[in-house]
């Protein structure tokens, strides 16, 4: 599975849905959107490892119904992959083969950053579940 280029980019035009992940060893934020409103809202954040990990997706995917999966993929800003590149592409790989969907992969250098200046000050903000939409929405935006 490789970062997303222009033929998968056209393929993943024609989904209508999708959840978006942005992966950390210890949480994982989840956020839904659509090609209609090309949006993304935030869903919250799965504080579970292993198999607990995995069954709330499961239920994200049950409820939501996505036609496709997103992942941020962290890299260096120079764009260099770095330990956690390996691991979010690990968990794309893991994704795709429990739940059946296509997982597109997405460049997700300083969304963390920017979800923090959408939290500023709020500390309830859900910084893993907004990066999640951050990258989601970053996949909308590219769509043709």
């Amino acid at each position: 599975m490789a970062v997303t280029a222009a033929p998968a980019l056209a393929a993943a035009a024609a989904h209508k849905s999708f959840l978006a992940f942005d992966f950390g060893a210890l949480r994982v934020g989840v956020a839904h959107g659509n090609t209609v409103t090309r949006t993304a809202q935030p869903l919250g954040t799965i504080a579970a490892t292993g198999i607990q990990r995995f069954e709330r997706i499961q239920k994200f995917i049950a409820q939501w119904q996505p036609d496709a999966l997103v992942i941020g993929v962290p890299f260096h800003p120079d764009g260099a992959a770095h330990d956690n590149t390996e691991r979010a592409r690990r968990f794309g790989r893991q994704l795709q083969g429990r739940f059946g969907l296509s997982v597109i992969e997405v460049d997700e250098r300083y969304s963390t950053t920017e979800a923090h200046s959408f939290g500023a000050g709020d500390v309830n903000a859900d910084i893993d579940a907004i990066s999640a939409a951050i990258i989601l929405e970053q996949h909308l935006r590219g769509l043709p």
